[in-house]
């Protein structure tokens, strides 16, 4: 009864009803003579949202992106004098009059927070402007000052738009390039990341805050359903594909 429920549950997530509902219409497009084009679209339109909505896709690419941080895991962090923490955005709510951190930056704040327990670093950076009334450099500065990091190890980075800025404004606060530096950000966003710091800085220590790849468990025939989360994985997989390539070209 329990696999049914998992089943159903595949059945109703809504990119699966949009892949159902592109199905029939490519077949009505089939049987309209004069629609043959349009079929050709429609189909190529399916594929791609089938293949980019399944666990073994998305998952590949997670895998591709996150791959050198999940073979090759950091050393130890027992020698950071630096903890970096790469911000993700931040949003405001204006009927609670607040901003907040995304998901994912919340992550990586929470992940800086435990190794800056773990070492002691002299100082703890944050970065990111955001689109928020508050920077997200802000936000994150604010909470992890309520997660017991001493206000006056605090810094931050209020005006980087980006990665490159990122590193770009990092170079201006910190003025010892031989400085050990721990990196936190999300494992598919820290080969960009890092190799943009190693820029400016000669020694910085990868530390991925969480993982969008998972090794596959679970229900093989859910796997290759059409899935909003799968979908969501594509998504930013490709967007940080394109920043690689745009960074290198750049």
């Amino acid at each position: 009864m329990e696999y049914l429920y998992i089943i159903f549950k595949g059945f109703i997530d809504p990119v699966f009803i949009v892949f159902i509902l592109l199905i029939m219409a490519f077949f009505i497009c089939i049987f309209e003579s004069k629609k043959k084009n349009g079929a050709l679209i429609l189909f190529l339109s399916i594929v791609l949202l089938y293949g980019a909505s399944i666990f073994p896709v998305a998952n590949y690419l997670c895998y591709y992106l996150e791959k050198d941080y999940i073979i090759n895991p950091s050393g130890g962090d027992k020698n950071i004098n630096v903890i970096v923490v790469l911000g993700n955005g931040s949003r405001d709510i204006n009927f609670l009059k607040n901003t907040f951190n995304t998901e994912i930056g919340s992550a990586r704040l929470l992940h800086a927070v435990s190794v800056y327990n773990k070492t002691g670093a002299k100082y703890f950076v944050c970065m990111g402007k955001g689109n928020g009334k508050i920077t997200e450099a802000e936000v994150m500065a604010s909470l992890a000052e309520k997660l017991g990091v001493p206000k006056e190890k605090i810094r931050t980075g209020a005006n980087s738009k980006n990665t490159w800025g990122n590193a770009v404004e990092l170079n201006k606060i910190l003025n010892n390039k031989n400085i050990n530096i721990g990196l936190v950000t999300s494992a598919y966003h820290m080969k960009r990341s890092e190799r943009e710091l190693k820029k400016y800085f000669n020694n910085v220590l990868p530390l991925p805050a969480n993982y969008l790849y998972s090794s596959p468990t679970g229900n093989a025939v859910l796997q290759y359903l059409p899935q909003t989360q799968e979908l969501y994985k594509t998504s930013i997989a490709f967007k940080e594909i394109v920043g690689q390539l745009w960074y290198r070209l750049k």
